[in-house]
């Protein structure tokens, strides 16, 4: 897909332009488990070089500190709008600041803007509540929200790891029938990013694929911002989810006795695969169809960010022939959850 969609320049803009320059704001969406937080690092040893070129940068270490508290009020709030009115003015009031400096361009990566890994697993489900938030998370940047970034990922692999971090972070080990859930879930990708277009029709949506960006945040970045950034010089690989052996020792630790069990007695220092064959093809199944529908267009919905460079780690899978999405795709596209 060529067209892009770029965000409508709102009667606000003068608070953001009094210098007599305007600032894109692009949100680094990312999701949880697709290498965010390498990224995130990535984009603080390159502060300096970033400041020089006129690009902002809000990463976690900032957003987490309150800043974003209260833009999604929660149902236990009293007087939400009132609360949504004074989280959202800190917000313009600094990025007002910024475009006075001369700031050109700025990125917010913050994957939990919409929900946690815990959150998921609570749900079983992709983000179902994405559209609500991120209307909410857009009315903080007063129209001038240019893009919006959205990491996805395999689904056999993707849930594989969050259900492994999240028992890291004391969630149990999902039984059988959870696990079926998540194999048989009719929210996919597709639905989200539809959801995320619904929710944001003049926000330009760009789709990157894990697989293509995987231990690579300097592609990662020129995909978000359409500009080159500096070389990578760290092999890190950060916040990776535990192995077989390490989530084995966690629950002894723990005395999780019926959770270990579960795990098996098999020593490994590979990733733990909680899916059986079936559900294991049925999630990849659901991931080819999602690959295939933006490859044919999207319904001019998103952009899937296309690697032209030779990729060194991880390959998007080949789907067979994708004149098989144009024909899927003539169906008319419903919100997810009301089809």
């Amino acid at each position: 897909m060529t067209a892009v969609i770029l965000a409508s320049r709102s009667n606000g803009a003068t608070f953001w332009n009094r210098a007599g320059r305007f600032m894109d704001v692009i949100l680094h969406r990312g999701s949880n488990r697709t290498g965010s937080t390498t990224f995130q690092s990535y984009m603080r040893r390159s502060h300096s070089e970033f400041s020089n070129r006129q690009i902002g940068y809000w990463g976690p270490q900032r957003t987490r500190q309150g800043l974003f508290a209260g833009i999604v009020p929660s149902s236990s709030m009293q007087h939400v709008l009132n609360m949504q009115a004074r989280a959202v003015g800190p917000v313009q009031m600094q990025m007002g600041s910024a475009a006075q400096s001369g700031v050109r361009k700025f990125l917010v990566s913050e994957e939990n803007m919409i929900g946690s890994v815990c959150h998921k697993l609570r749900k079983r489900a992709l983000y179902p509540a994405i559209g609500q938030q991120m209307t909410q998370y857009a009315q903080a940047f007063e129209g001038h929200l240019k893009r919006v970034v959205l990491n996805i990922r395999a689904h056999d692999l993707y849930w594989a790891s969050s259900i492994t971090y999240g028992i890291w972070r004391g969630h149990c080990v999902l039984p059988a029938k959870a696990l079926d859930e998540v194999a048989c879930a009719s929210h996919t990708w597709r639905d989200v990013i539809t959801d995320l277009a619904c929710a944001l029709p003049d926000t330009e949506i760009r789709v990157v694929p894990f697989e293509r960006y995987q231990g690579r945040p300097d592609q990662m970045l020129k995909g978000c911002i359409d500009e080159v950034g500096p070389s990578n010089t760290g092999e890190e690989w950060l916040n990776r989810a535990p192995t077989l052996t390490a989530l084995q020792a966690i629950l002894s630790e723990r005395g999780d006795i019926a959770d270990l069990c579960a795990l098996g007695s098999q020593k490994s220092t590979r990733r733990w695969m909680p899916f059986d064959q079936k559900q294991s093809a049925q999630l990849r199944e659901a991931y080819a169809d999602d690959m295939h529908w933006p490859y044919s267009g999207a319904d001019e919905l998103a952009t899937l960010k296309k690697d032209t460079d030779q990729p060194r780690m991880g390959n998007i899978p080949q789907f067979g022939p994708f004149e098989r999405g144009q024909r899927h795709d003539k169906q008319e596209r419903h919100v997810a959850g009301h089809r």
